[in-house]
């Protein structure tokens, strides 16, 4: 993967946001099987902004993420909606932020949540 030159006088935060933004990509659930299978996948439910969530995270932001995990925005996946998924072969978008790997389904009807 091709890494991009950011300028030096970059806000610390903002490279990071870039840099997560740049690691996000769609995938088969299938392909986040053995992930969900150690427990290492947390699901980020829309409207909730992908990117921004792993930028907490990056950040130990615990503040934000226990307020988000209280809120049911962010939280595990159920034995039950991973089945759904891989039955529906659903496409999701990902990033890994370690030790985690943070995911939000692209919605049914063919539009996405589109990390920003």
């Amino acid at each position: 993967m091709d890494t991009v030159d950011l300028p030096a006088d970059m806000d610390p935060e903002e490279a990071a946001r870039l840099r997560i933004l740049g690691e996000t990509a769609k995938i088969p659930w299938l392909e986040l099987q053995r992930f969900f299978a150690q427990g290492v996948v947390l699901l980020v439910k829309p409207p909730q902004d992908l990117v921004e969530t792993a930028l907490q995270v990056s950040l130990d932001n615990s503040e934000a993420v226990t307020l988000w995990m209280e809120q049911g925005r962010v939280c595990g996946i159920s034995d039950e909606q991973a089945s759904e998924w891989l039955e529906a072969r659903a496409l999701m978008w990902a990033v890994v932020v370690r030790p985690w790997v943070l995911v939000q389904p692209v919605l049914a009807d063919g539009a996405t949540q589109a990390p920003s």
